[in-house]
């Protein structure tokens, strides 16, 4: 599968393009992994903390599919920042990311179901347990070893979370899982634009 080219995206949101430049210097710096999302987690804590306004435009719903806008992109694809947004009712199909990846939750409920990532191929996957995360709580979602997960709307407002991923994550192509077989399907979660549409 092609990987489409990234288009740099800067936030409009102050608080999120100062987080944004903290997470360049973070990406820069050569921590390893685990040490980068612990640091960028508790960076995305206290920023939703200290609190912020997200455009309209940001965090509308899709009536058909979730849909994640681009809050900042980096020019060399090192690391995207996400406003994802589920509508009540709506969830992801069981997916892995390819990169690390910390999620954050800005309003509403998220559900997340873990699964262990797959030794191999076709093999059904084995469920880890689900968490559920309310405005403000951070999490690490997904390193390279821990990839695998199911995201829904765990209340009855739109869940909306900051996504940061260590990759253009609208561009990147992933793994979605049948949880039952194993099998594996790839997929693109291209980028909305505010008007709703793909781009």
């Amino acid at each position: 599968m092609t990987q489409l080219p990234t288009v740099p995206v800067t936030s409009e949101v102050p608080a999120l393009a100062a987080f944004a430049e903290r997470v360049t210097a973070l990406v820069a710096s050569g921590l390893d992994e685990q040490a980068l999302t612990a640091a960028v987690r508790d960076d995305l804590e206290r920023t939703l903390a200290e609190g912020f306004e997200l455009p309209p435009d940001k965090t509308r719903p899709d009536p058909e599919r979730y849909v994640m806008y681009p809050l900042h992109v980096a020019a060399d694809g090192s690391f995207s920042i996400a406003s994802a947004v589920w509508n009540v009712g709506q969830g992801t199909p069981v997916h892995g990311h390819e990169t690390w990846g910390v999620v954050g939750i800005h309003s509403g409920t998220e559900v997340e179901t873990r699964f262990e990532k797959p030794a191999q191929p076709d093999v059904p996957l084995v469920e880890l347990g689900t968490d559920e995360w309310t405005a403000g709580q951070v999490t690490v979602c997904c390193t390279t070893d821990d990839d695998v997960h199911q995201v829904r709307c765990g209340g009855d407002v739109p869940v909306v979370g900051i996504h940061v991923y260590g990759a253009d994550i609208g561009t990147l192509p992933r793994r979605s899982y049948d949880p039952e077989t194993g099998a594996v399907h790839w997929f693109t979660s291209t980028w909305a634009r505010s008007g709703g549409e793909d781009r």
